[in-house]
């Protein structure tokens, strides 16, 4: 019933392994890359096949999750058990992610059941084994979101900030103000290679996270006209939003472009 990839690659010196499920008409991504003795996210449990294979033929000195969400976070406790490394997180949910995991059926159904891990805080920089890394923190898709960049080579690995340039559907703990805060920060640093968690290497990285946000603020712009018009949550995200995506009906709502309008809005999601 589940279709499961796991693809491997190497991009500008970063090894990657691309984990695919597909199910019902839905089909979902996540990247885990490697450069420089550093892990950046690790996959999930429900394509462990994949990820611990990927984890087990490399050498690294530390992991680095970019949130705590069971696709990027699914195999940390593999790690932890098989490989005596730091794993490394947003103090915000290290707490949470020692305890059982707890998100809808359907998340579990796609990324399986993250097991319970150990992490330590997050620094705000750090040292790999050639160069020195900046740790930004970037919420909006998460509120632990951090993002990375390699002062030395100036990539940047961007977690969930980016994931695609014009957003339709987001999940019901996201907030669009904070993701365009987080795109005018990581758009201070100067970089070149950008790594999406789930777009993998964007091309012109910059120019893609420029084109973002300035869609994200167009996007602010209209859903307050229409706020100021008098116009429902409901109803502006159906004249912004008409097309009804799989993923809102398959995740019970928690996906939905309605969430986009809410967190412009102000209101409660």
């Amino acid at each position: 019933m589940m279709k499961k990839q796991g693809v491997l690659g190497d991009r500008h010196g970063v090894s990657y392994l691309n984990g695919k499920v597909q199910f019902q008409g839905v089909s979902l991504n996540v990247y885990s890359y490697l450069i420089d003795g550093v892990l950046i996210d690790t996959g999930a449990q429900s394509l462990r096949k994949f990820f611990e294979a990927f984890i087990d033929q490399n050498d690294f000195d530390q992991v680095l999750l970019t949130h705590y969400h069971e696709d990027h976070s699914g195999c940390a406790a593999y790690i932890e058990k098989n490989k005596d490394v730091p794993i490394y997180l947003n103090q915000k949910t290290i707490a949470s992610c020692a305890q059982r995991a707890d998100y809808p059926l359907y998340r579990k159904l796609f990324w399986g059941r993250r097991k319970p891990f150990h992490a330590v805080p997050m620094p705000e920089t750090f040292q790999s084994r050639t160069a020195t890394w900046d740790v930004i923190d970037t919420p909006g898709h998460a509120f632990d979101h951090k993002a990375f960049i390699n002062r030395d080579t100036g990539q940047l690995f961007t977690g969930d900030l980016f994931v695609n340039e014009r957003t339709k559907v987001v999940l019901a703990e996201e907030h669009i103000p904070d993701i365009i805060n987080s795109l005018d920060r990581v758009l201070r640093y100067d970089f070149q290679d950008v790594f999406c968690s789930h777009a993998g290497f964007l091309e012109d990285g910059r120019s893609a996270l420029e084109r973002k946000r300035d869609y994200l603020l167009a996007l602010q712009q209209q859903v307050q006209e229409l706020q100021n018009e008098g116009n429902s949550a409901e109803e502006i995200r159906d004249q912004l939003f008409p097309h009804k995506y799989p993923i809102i009906k398959f995740s019970g709502g928690e996906w939905d472009s309605l969430h986009i309008v809410t967190s412009i809005m102000g209101e409660a999601q």
